[in-house]
């Protein structure tokens, strides 16, 4: 396990006051190491996580040749290029079960969907294509379809032994269907990863406490909990904590005996007349950032250290879940937790969350695909940009009537206005030496579907 001293010897220009956000991207892929612990369990309840070990196929998918389409199957040589085909309806082939017929020249079998292809027939008509004839024949139009056209092969989708799923990936509605498909009950996963979160400052309410002069109720607890409950990790929340050591203190022991990762908000500024960041210095190896990006510049990462032997104590149950639910002692790593302390406004916390914490947690997941995907949308409006920086402007994703995607700004960027996060559908994402956009410009977005 890498120390923070390590990492950064190990990236080039390392400079933790002006950080770029690949730097910062590249420092927390060394910090953080996926899980080892795996669990096995039934496809109802495996959607959402990360696959452990490969899913080999144990049949081929299809298991035979099939009908791609409702029509008739019969040997395609017969097709003459310019002419009509004229064949003699024999039987038909249901699916589910084989067709025990034979079938010769000029004969055809009717043939349902999914079906198992007769034997030396090669070719499928769809029935619109054809035409009744007298006696239980049908003539098939010239140059209509090609010989081979509308048959499935056996093992098209996959064949037996074939890798249908690699380690790593993540189990989406499609892919628990291919897994059924293979026949396969359970799924090997890694275990779920254990995420503590709490808010700090003493100008933070909590809901249900009256308001009062200089405070404000804590957004960030929630909007942090609804990101990592749609990433599929456990959610251990620790409310708010006051500005107080002692409390600071057992919080983040807690956290470090508990949880893989700890995500914090608030407190990490220079200057900050709190005692976050000094708790964080004194119980773990962390770094302080100042990141060349808008909004988010402060941001702090390393470890946290359990005092004891990894395992939780009685004295952790006062802090009740998020569902009101007090969790189980567990245990954590040796290594205590990793830690991402982020800043406290409610637009940089989750731009931060996107831009770098939830790709860290996916790869601490075991995920191989961690990387946001970024769509390219036309810029209907110019924006001013600061080349040496990168920005993540709150941006509205709509698609022209060409087809083409198009974006604009949610209007004002501020990092408090949380009301513009819930307007946009996307973050547009302005790299690092880019400059200012002109109506019309190519710009990278960070869509939110899924994820917030």
């Amino acid at each position: 396990m890498k120390t923070i001293a390590q990492i950064a010897a190990e990236l080039q220009g390392y400079d933790p006051q002006a950080l770029s956000a690949a730097d910062v991207n590249a420092f927390l892929h060394r910090l953080v190491e996926p899980l080892t612990a795996t669990e096995t369990l039934p496809l109802f309840n495996a959607l959402g996580r990360v696959l452990a070990e490969d899913v080999v196929s144990p049949i081929s998918v299809p298991p035979h040749d099939n009908s791609a389409m409702d029509g008739y199957a019969f040997a395609g040589a017969q097709l003459m290029p310019g002419q009509p085909l004229t064949l003699r309806v024999v039987g038909t082939a249901l699916a589910g079960k084989a067709w025990a017929g034979t079938v010769g020249p000029g004969e055809c079998v009717k043939i349902m969907t999914g079906a198992i292809m007769p034997a030396g027939l090669d070719t499928v008509v769809p029935q619109e294509f054809t035409t009744a004839g007298a006696e239980g024949h049908i003539t098939i139009a010239a140059d209509v379809l090609k010989t081979g056209d509308n048959r499935r092969f056996k093992g098209e989708d996959l064949m037996q032994g074939s890798v249908a799923l690699a380690r790593g990936a993540l189990l989406t509605p499609a892919a628990l269907g291919l897994v059924a498909s293979l026949g396969l009950p359970t799924v090997t996963v890694f275990r779920r990863l254990r995420v503590a979160y709490f808010s700090t400052g003493d100008e933070i309410l909590s809901l249900g406490e009256p308001p009062r002069e200089g405070a404000v109720y804590d957004s960030n607890r929630y909007t942090v909990f609804g990101l990592l409950t749609r990433l599929g990790v456990e959610v251990i929340d620790l409310g708010v904590v006051r500005d107080d050591p002692a409390q600071l203190e057992a919080a983040f022991r807690t956290a470090a005996r508990r949880a893989d990762a700890i995500i914090t908000s608030g407190g990490v500024s220079v200057g900050e007349a709190d005692h976050t960041r000094t708790m964080m210095k004194k119980l773990g190896d962390v770094a302080f950032w100042r990141i060349a990006m808008r909004p988010g510049r402060p941001m702090a990462v390393g470890r946290i250290a359990a005092t004891e032997k990894n395992r939780a104590k009685s004295a952790s149950s006062a802090y009740p879940s998020s569902a009101g639910s007090y969790q189980n002692d567990i245990e954590a790593p040796s290594g205590g937790a990793v830690l991402f302390g982020l800043p406290g406004n409610p637009v940089a916390v989750m731009v931060t969350f996107l831009a770098f914490v939830r790709p860290a947690l996916l790869r601490m997941m075991g995920s191989t695909h961690t990387a946001p995907p970024l769509l390219r949308a036309t810029s209907t409006e110019a924006m001013r940009k600061k080349s040496g920086r990168t920005e993540y402007q709150r941006g509205l994703v709509t698609t022209a009537a060409d087809g083409t995607l198009h974006v604009r700004t949610t209007g004002n960027q501020g990092s408090g206005v949380l009301s513009s996060m819930v307007q946009a559908n996307g973050l547009i994402v302005l790299h690092h030496g880019q400059g200012n956009v002109a109506v019309g410009d190519p710009v990278d977005v960070m869509v939110f579907d899924g994820v917030i």
